[in-house]
């Protein structure tokens, strides 16, 4: 790990100068920017990995409840795969393009990213095309118009001309698509929030905390077309997303000696043990007589919208302990078992996109042909299976493009190197 604070080393000095060197270079240090990025080259497989698992739970929870979905995080805590996805979507674009930033300037900084942001605005809207093309079909073949109505497009049947231009402002939305608008939104704000983190991290990350808790406190939040609000609120996920771009750039080794405390050890254990049993009232009534009213009151909801403070810390308390258990040079990383996830997760923007039309197509199987746990189970690891093949074929394809462009030129660090944007 290197800073950008770190002296240069140069040749050596006489000891009358040393002094006023090191005098220097203390001066320099205090006035630079109290970041860090990794090495280039290096790669994050505990990142891939994770933001892979995240791809699978997102798609198992899109589909009607099965025996898998009880094998999903949302079940046995506050937070779910969304909490996943988008710190490390923080996480890994500080990586890429706070380094661009620190060492080409703010201005081809900020061209890149908004090079990244077209891209994935185009794959919304090819998703979303490509998704109301198969709803409707689906609709129109089997005389079915819940399936219209349940996946929220009846107000694009009725009104398909300014639909579709709410659609591209990103306030018209089919239900499981407001991960991506969610995430453009961010990476739209992503040069201000490495400039501030470049400037002063901490004040970056404690002026997104600011507007966070001004969000609640004034209600802010985007509207939708045609009624409502957007399910995923920017102004108060930013805060997530500003975290794991503060961890990027030396946040997180700034809290290693934090996170290797047996006592944030224990308090995470017993936050997660009390979000548990929470949990556990929900799924068995029979429990919730031994939920204080006064708890109740307080606590519920926990709204998923405004990412309420017991989601955000219950995501805290998850990824404190698997840094703490899960090194960075594990073994397991390399293990074939766990290869299909980090390829998955590698891939990330084009396996969320076609998790989104699997969970559909899912959909439509259980509802057309019906069937009990082993039809569920059959259609969850198939679309895993899928999932997989996919981020195979991509990624032996890019492997193939990368030798070849390694002959002719210089590579450079993307967004595949730390997994993709998304």
């Amino acid at each position: 790990m290197s800073s950008i604070a770190d002296p240069v080393a140069g040749t050596p000095l006489s000891d009358a100068k040393a002094s006023d060197a090191k005098a220097d270079a203390k001066a320099a240090a205090a006035a630079a920017p109290a970041i860090a990025l990794p090495m280039a080259g290096e790669r994050e497989l505990r990142l891939d990995l994770f933001r892979g698992m995240a791809l699978w739970l997102i798609f198992i929870d899109h589909l009607p409840t099965n025996i898998l979905t009880w094998f999903t995080i949302r079940n046995y805590g506050f937070s779910d795969a969304t909490e996943i996805f988008i710190f490390i979507s923080g996480y890994t674009a500080a990586f890429v393009y706070g380094r661009a930033m620190l060492e080409a300037g703010f201005v081809v900084a900020t061209a890149r990213i908004m090079r990244r942001v077209w891209q994935i605005y185009v794959a919304h809207v090819f998703l979303f095309t490509i998704f109301l093309a198969e709803i409707s079909y689906v609709a129109t073949r089997f005389e079915n118009p819940l399936y219209s109505e349940e996946m929220g497009i009846m107000d694009f049947l009725k009104q398909p001309d300014v639909t579709i231009v709410q659609a591209l402002l990103l306030r018209f939305r089919p239900v499981n698509m407001d991960v991506l608008p969610l995430y453009i939104v961010l990476m739209l704000f992503l040069p201000i929030i490495l400039w501030l983190l470049k400037w002063r991290a901490d004040i970056g990350l404690a002026l997104s905390v600011l507007l966070y808790a001004l969000t609640w406190q004034f209600d802010w939040y985007l509207t939708a077309y045609p009624s409502g609000f957007w399910i995923f609120n920017p102004f108060a996920w930013q805060l997530l997303f500003v975290f794991g771009a503060w961890c990027a750039l030396g946040g997180a080794a700034r809290m290693s000696r934090i996170l290797s405390s047996p006592v944030t050890m224990w308090i995470c254990i017993v936050y997660l043990s009390f979000a548990f049993f929470v949990t556990l009232t929900w799924h068995i009534p029979q429990l919730s007589f031994l939920m204080p009213k006064r708890l109740e009151q307080w606590m519920y909801p926990i709204t998923k919208t405004d990412l309420d403070v017991l989601r955000f810390a219950h995501f805290l308390a998850l990824a404190a302990l698997t840094v703490r258990f899960l090194p960075r040079d594990w073994s397991g990383l390399k293990s074939r078992w766990l290869r299909p996830l980090i390829l998955c997760g590698q891939h990330s923007l084009e396996i969320f996109c076609l998790g989104v039309f699997l969970a559909f197509a899912g959909h439509f199987v259980l509802a057309e042909v019906g069937g009990g746990a082993f039809m569920h189970a059959l259609i969850s690891f198939a679309g895993i299976l899928i999932m997989w093949g996919v981020a195979w074929v991509i990624s032996w394809y890019k492997h193939s493009a990368d030798k070849g462009a390694s002959k002719t030129k210089k590579p450079v660090i993307n967004a595949d190197l730390a997994g993709g944007s998304v």
